[in-house]
């Protein structure tokens, strides 16, 4: 008799995972919930007029400081409230600006990194919830064995295995996932860091410019 071949879709195998794998699957959309909203926010932030200084540096040398204020509320950019903020305090010492300069820019890079942790939360919790899984899964596979007795059948067992492999495959897959997700933000939030530490040394140079 010729063997008969039987085909599983991925979404029959993550249904033998039981609930282990609704709870992977709630983890993953969250995921990919944060990375998307993330992302856009933190390109969002990069994105501002490349002119920007430069009409800041003219407005400075002409004495207009409150145009400066204007443009940069008319700019919703975190580089253009941290400048707003230290053409507040002109007239303090320089040591003051800058500090308030820093400070707005930690908090802006607080802003940004807002749900972060929860995505590297995941990356690290899902395998183990998949592991979690995996033990469930064999639990139930020996006692299953231990109430047949001398009856041991294979379909008996195979819930409880199924469990066992697809959960430990499903939790990796979420924290691969979620860990690549992670990455990629902590990379460009990164690079926000970056570009708000030049244009503050930069609004610096200029109000040590002499006039």
């Amino acid at each position: 008799m010729e063997a008969t071949e039987i085909k599983l879709s991925i979404l029959d195998l993550a249904m033998k995972g039981g609930w282990i794998m609704a709870v992977l699957a709630v983890l993953s959309i969250i995921a990919v919930y944060i990375f998307i909203e993330r992302f856009i926010v933190v390109k969002r932030a990069t994105q501002f007029d490349k002119s920007f200084m430069d009409r800041i540096r003219e407005y400075m040398k002409d004495g207009k400081v409150e145009s400066a204020k204007a443009l940069c509320k008319g700019s919703n950019s975190p580089i253009a409230r941290m400048i707003e903020k230290g053409l507040s305090r002109l007239g303090r010492p320089l040591s003051d600006i800058n500090t308030t300069i820093e400070n707005v820019g930690t908090l802006e890079v607080a802003k940004l990194e807002k749900g972060v942790t929860l995505l590297s939360m995941i990356a690290s919790a899902s395998p183990m919830i998949g592991f979690l899984g995996t033990v469930t899964g064999m639990i139930r596979a020996f006692y299953n064995m231990s109430m047949a007795g001398n009856n041991i059948d294979i379909e008996l067992l195979s819930s409880g295995i199924y469990e066992a492999m697809v959960t430990t495959v499903g939790g990796l897959i979420v924290g691969i996932i979620a860990y690549i997700f992670y990455t990629i933000i902590v990379a460009k939030i990164q690079n926000v860091v970056n570009l708000l530490e030049a244009k503050a040394t930069e609004f610096m140079d200029v109000l040590n410019e002499p006039a």
